[in-house]
């Protein structure tokens, strides 16, 4: 019909309406759809809310959107009686959502959907504000029995077959001539499909990846029932750019120009004994009305959210490798293929819906908030850095949750290779490096996030190298940068532990960020460091994690600052699994994190002995963090091991435990909460000590000493003076403290309360303390 916002709410002022809600309907909602105790629904184009109005009688209490405010005056008017209605005036194809909050039981989109523009789109848009056994239910008239000259109300079967896509269980009914659709389980998955043997003329072609203002990408449903790139056939005399914008132009009507397209990689696969070789071409500028001048092959055109591209059903096999190109994993699973990437990157793309922004400017005030950004450069790194256009798969919620990291990149379903860090640890570690406009940092460990706001941080001038060993991650790093980032952030293959010899600036690098858990401290980040700079690394102690920044004097590095931290593991030459050794059948393992394999011998026996407890006497309230107790006994503790069990192991209470062996013996630390108050921080708990073997006395008796240590002298001061050595230092050269030796540093300890003497970790109990 082409109307407009302001077309719909004229249509309805003047007294027009739309088909009323018919018998059959009702009884198919009555069947299928009862409202549960405390249901909620949405009507999304509400219209004059006659059905709001009927599922309010039936139970629900019921948020009624339109973005027509003369249909919803008359809707608030002619069903003022309605009981638990909301009217909401919200454009559910354009507009931010935000109070929509989700948890509904049911969603409806009652003849309205053959007039929104991204049907695909809109739908996955609704379905992500449905409890996980929502429904979403679909009403239309069906092109078969709707005349000609009112086609444009309907849909054909092509076009219903598209609306299932990526739902899991679709039901089908028929309402006098409706058709009424009942979606559920919006976590499909995608397929690439194939078509028949390609025409021999037609092995080298041209994907054309084009998106718009919000930074989604053009697909088009064909007629065989698969979404696809606009793309074909590079004829003879003719370059991929310019076969690209001009199949763009023949089959979306949107112009572009040849200067404005840049060939990203060229794809090579076999497609039965044809070889297909197919150039990957981004348009970064175009014009026009989206249109359809060939309906013969496609059915509609739609822009598409990058993550729910992975839920979209079937996707022409050419077109789901052209954008996993261009976006790398935002397609998982797909088969290997032969990539050719391209010298020419096409330019930064901007784009971004109003949800981006705003969840953004959330992120960045939660973020700011809790202190971890100070500096007003990181906070416009905050507030500036688009975080969603480097983890492309996930949702907007989930990219800017403030809290959670994404994992990018797996091994397998339980190990991460790669991830995009929680917002608040990436603006603590930037903030520790204490950067300056124009500076040169060192980024270990890949992803293009962290590197971006970096680079944001250091400005115009300033210059990022980030290194990664995983080819595949420092490819999705250069393209999701190239997409949207400063074009300042240079990816690097090569082993982290030897940073980033080739570029190293004269004086070394400003600043280094480490952004995987490192066991050691490589020798190559110190050398690489300028004298006075720092380096932020979450380095294992004990097997804890820690993020530490360290100032560089001479060979000395010196601690300033600590945060609790998680990252995944060093993959590279300096990676180190901790020794091991299961007990008791493998229910119980036993780790050194730094250090050999201590003396398990009988320990399978004393497991299954008698148990020696040993209370503590420190009493901690609810909630408090004892995260310097983990370092303090992991340092100052000889014989000291970690314990890991399975969730409700009946020979070790504690999941993961600090632990002790020496003399045959084994001593571990829990917790037992000896006060349940009326919240978490008024209850009480202790810390107790479990033993077995033969010396199980004596070496609960030390671990408890430990305890009562930190407890007296540390528990309130914080994190210790912490120095790092290379590992050629002589004892004698080293200050006084508590040493933990690595195979390449050297690190000093100088806690609270403790004798003021090197103290190299060593096992120190026998059986007969």
């Amino acid at each position: 019909m082409g109307y407009t916002r302001a077309d719909w709410s004229d249509h309805y002022a003047g007294g027009r309406d739309f088909r009323q809600l018919g018998d059959e309907e009702k009884g198919l909602l009555v069947e299928h759809l009862p409202a549960p105790e405390d249901g909620r629904a949405l009507e999304a184009c509400c219209g004059l809310g006659e059905l709001a109005a009927y599922l309010a009688s039936l139970g629900y209490t019921v948020d009624a959107a339109d973005f027509a405010e003369g249909a919803l005056e008359r809707a608030r008017t002619e069903h003022a009686e309605a009981k638990g209605v909301r009217w909401l005036c919200r454009d559910i194809e354009a507009d931010d959502l935000a109070d929509l909050d989700g948890g509904y039981d049911l969603i409806t989109i009652r003849l309205s959907v053959a007039f929104i523009r991204d049907r695909a789109r809109v739908l996955r848009r609704l379905a992500a504000l449905l409890r996980e056994e929502g429904t979403l239910v679909v009403i239309t008239p069906v092109a078969d029995s709707t005349p000609e000259e009112r086609r444009h109300i309907a849909l054909d079967e092509h076009e219903l077959a598209a609306l299932t896509d990526g739902f899991t269980k679709v039901e089908r009914f028929d309402a006098e001539g409706l058709a009424m659709l009942l979606l559920r389980g919006q976590g499909g998955s995608f397929s690439a499909e194939e078509k028949l043997r390609p025409d021999p003329q037609a092995v080298f072609g041209a994907a054309v990846v084009v998106t718009d203002s919000f930074g989604r990408v053009l697909l088009g449903r064909s007629t065989r029932g698969m979404w696809e790139l606009a793309g074909g056939r590079i004829e003879t005399g003719e370059g991929a750019p310019a076969a690209a914008v001009r199949e763009l132009q023949e089959e979306t009507g949107l112009t572009a120009r040849a200067d404005d397209a840049a060939v990203v990689t060229v794809l090579h696969d076999d497609r039965l004994d044809v070889r297909r070789i197919t150039a990957v071409v981004r348009v970064i500028s175009w014009s026009g009305e989206l249109g359809l001048p060939e309906p013969h092959r496609f059915v509609r055109w739609e822009w598409h959210n990058l993550y729910d591209l992975a839920s979209l059903g079937k996707i022409f096999a050419p077109s789901a490798q052209a954008l996993a190109a261009v976006w790398p994993g935002v397609l998982p699973g797909l088969p290997p293929i032969h990539s050719y990437p391209c010298t020419d990157a096409a330019a930064p793309v901007p784009g971004e819906p109003a949800e981006a922004v705003r969840l953004r400017t959330r992120m960045a005030d939660t973020v700011i908030g809790k202190g971890w950004a100070p500096s007003p450069r990181v906070q416009a790194a905050l507030r500036a850095v688009p975080r969603h256009r480097f983890v492309p798969e996930v949702s907007l919620e989930k990219a800017y949750h403030d809290d959670l990291a994404v994992v990018t990149v797996r091994e397998s379903d339980e190990s991460a290779v790669s991830s995009v860090s929680a917002a608040w640890l990436q603006a603590d570690m930037i903030e520790q490096l204490q950067l300056e406009p124009g500076m040169t940092v060192l980024e270990v460990g890949a992803g293009g996030y962290n590197a971006e706001l970096v680079a944001h941080v250091l400005g115009r001038r300033g210059r990022v190298v980030t290194v990664d060993l995983d080819d595949y991650v420092v490819h999705r790093t250069r393209r999701l940068c190239a997409e949207a980032g400063s074009g300042r952030v240079t990816a690097v293959l090569g082993d982290g532990c030897l940073g980033a010899p080739d570029h190293v600036p004269a004086r070394g690098f400003d600043g280094i960020v480490i952004t995987h858990n490192a066991t050691d401290i490589a020798p190559a980040w110190r050398e690489q460091l300028a004298d006075g700079a720092r380096l932020v690394v979450p380095l294992e102690i004990g097997g804890y994690s820690r993020s530490i920044t360290l100032a560089r004097h001479g060979d000395t590095l010196h601690a300033e600052h600590w945060t609790f931290c998680g990252f995944v593991r060093d993959r590279g030459a300096a990676g180190r699994a901790a020794p091991a050794v299961d007990l008791a059948g493998g229910e119980v393992t036993v780790r050194w994190p730094d250090g050999a394999p201590g003396d398990t011998t009988g320990l399978e026996d004393a497991l299954h002995g008698v148990r020696h407890e040993l209370a503590t006497g420190v009493v901690l309230p609810g909630q408090t963090s004892f995260e310097t107790l983990q370092i303090y006994a992991a340092t100052t503790l000889p014989g000291f091991c970690r314990l890991t069990v399975p969730k409700a192991s009946k020979l070790v209470a504690q999941q993961d435990a600090a632990a002790v062996i020496a003399g045959g013996s084994l001593a571990y630390l829990t917790s037992l909460q000896i006060h349940k108050g009326a919240t978490p921080v008024d209850s009480r708990w202790e810390f107790v000590i479990h033993a077995y073997g033969p010396a199980a006395q004596a070496v609960a008796e030390r671990f408890a000493a430990c305890a009562r240590e930190w407890d007296r002298h540390v528990r309130h001061t914080g994190y210790p003076a912490l120095t790092v050595h290379p590992a050629s230092t002589p004892d004698g050269e080293l200050p006084p403290g508590d040493v933990l030796d690595k195979p390449s540093s050297r690190l000093v300890f100088q806690w609270p309360g403790r004798t003021p003497s090197a103290q190299v970790l060593v096992p120190a109990v026998d059986q007969h303390d």
